[in-house]
């Protein structure tokens, strides 16, 4: 899918709405509609990668970015506490329907993985 047609572009483009949770320049989260947690909020690059394999086209330092914001989005939730699951899916074996890089954080209960 092209970054154009990405519903995870349009959401950091600003062309489509979301209830944002942290935003700051090159990177946002938003909540995830249908989550598999209590909380569950998506994190982005702004910059559009498909995959983990291209996080080498995003600035220097932006994997870092991703767990720090992470954390933050974790404090603002809640969850930071308590606990939360922090993944990264790649592939459609492990149900990703839009291929676009980005870090689930997930709590609000126990939560069993594998």
């Amino acid at each position: 899918m092209s970054e154009h047609g990405c519903v995870f572009w349009k959401i950091a483009s600003g062309k489509e709405e979301s209830e944002v949770v942290y935003k700051e320049e090159g990177m946002m989260a938003f909540h995830c509609i249908g989550g598999e947690a209590p909380a569950h909020v998506r994190v982005i690059p702004r910059d559009h990668v498909s995959s983990p394999e291209e996080i080498g086209r995003l600035p220097e330092g932006a994997a870092k970015h991703i767990f720090g914001a992470a954390q933050e989005v974790a404090e603002k939730v809640d969850v930071a506490g308590s606990g939360y699951a922090l993944g990264i899916n790649k592939g459609s074996d492990v149900g990703q329907e839009v291929f676009d890089l980005r870090a689930h954080v997930m709590g609000g209960r126990k939560m069993r993985m594998p």
